[in-house]
């Protein structure tokens, strides 16, 4: 009996049973404009619209092939709720951050009905949306931020990283706490809305900070909130994080969603046995600037190191043709 998509990506994600083919997919945006064209759907209306954003989210799975579902689009939901003014961007252009509200590091003020704001209602509604119409075929995959993320968005990046710099690790575990609760149940109500997977995005890349930064400010945060949510999650983190892969299987992640950058044939040395990994077709020269056949060679190549789900490395670069993205799709199917 064939599997369905659905059960191709779960079986994957749990390093389970290996099925007729591994599966095709991303807990990151695959919006570009084909895509878009395709759906009839553009931004901003796909971050503030639950209906289209499903519907974008759906031709990912009905156009271009794809084994998953993932309709948030945006880093910025969450801060948005939390009181950033955010520019949700254009055809062109991806939400960006305007204003810093707790640049000072005082208390955070978490709305009390945070979850019904609108930036945050409408990932909801659009998970319910999108887990009526594909129920258990597809894979539906949520999206949160973690505290470092939300730290930063809160903060300034570099009037975070800044204050790491100069030993204030006291103001910033205390943000992180704070924000934290903030993760954990966007995390839970995705879930209950419908996802089957959620993506954690926590952006402690090599570029910003070092790996003992990692293990002493965020790592126990990081078990504690896999520990709470208790749903299947996939880290995401950009960048070069070769010096903190065993830390991230360590913190409890299901999964790591990661970059062409590092070798994928050594990433599953490292850390395939502890966690399934998630990726890593390269944006930037292969899926926007390269061709099908680039990518094509890239998903075979992370066939054969033994990369659980294919997909791309990050959110795609909305230029990216959609033929690149299709060819990913062509080198799994073509492969069994």
């Amino acid at each position: 009996m064939k599997s369905t998509p659905h059960n191709l990506v779960m079986s994957a994600l749990y390093n389970g049973r290996k099925a007729e083919r591994p599966p095709v997919g991303s807990p990151t945006s695959i919006v570009c404009h084909g895509l878009m064209d395709a759906a009839g759907v553009s931004f901003p209306q796909a971050h503030l619209d639950a209906n289209a954003m499903a519907d974008l989210a759906l031709a990912g799975h009905e156009i271009v092939g794809f084994d998953t579902v993932m309709p948030e689009y945006s880093v910025h939901q969450e801060s948005a709720a939390l009181g950033c003014e955010v520019h949700w961007g254009d055809r062109d252009n991806m939400p960006d951050g305007k204003t810093f509200p707790y640049a000072d590091f005082s208390d955070i003020n978490v709305p009390e009905h945070m979850l019904e704001k609108p930036s945050m209602r409408v990932v909801l509604d659009a998970l319910s949306v999108l887990k009526r119409t594909v129920g258990d075929k597809v894979a539906v995959v949520g999206k949160v931020m973690g505290p470092w993320t939300l730290s930063y968005h809160m903060a300034g990046t570099q009037n975070f990283l800044l204050q790491i710099g100069m030993g204030e690790k006291e103001k910033v575990i205390m943000m992180m706490r704070q924000l934290m609760p903030v993760t954990i149940a966007f995390a839970k109500a995705q879930f209950q809305a419908g996802a089957d997977v959620v993506c954690l995005a926590d952006h402690v890349t090599g570029d910003l900070a070092g790996p003992y930064h990692y293990e002493e400010l965020l790592l126990p945060l990081h078990k504690e909130i896999t520990l709470q949510i208790g749903g299947p999650l996939i880290l995401h983190v950009c960048g070069d994080c070769t010096d903190r892969l065993e830390l991230f299987a360590e913190a409890g992640f299901d999964a790591y969603h990661f970059e062409w950058q590092m070798d994928a044939k050594k990433v599953v040395e490292k850390v395939g046995n502890r966690m399934s990994l998630v990726g890593c077709i390269n944006n930037a020269q292969v899926l926007y600037q390269g061709t099908p056949d680039d990518a094509y060679k890239q998903a075979r190549y992370a066939v054969e190191a033994g990369v659980n789900i294919i997909g791309p490395e990050c959110a795609i670069p909305l230029a990216t043709p959609l033929e690149n993205l299709k060819a990913i799709v062509s080198a799994i199917n073509e492969g069994y």
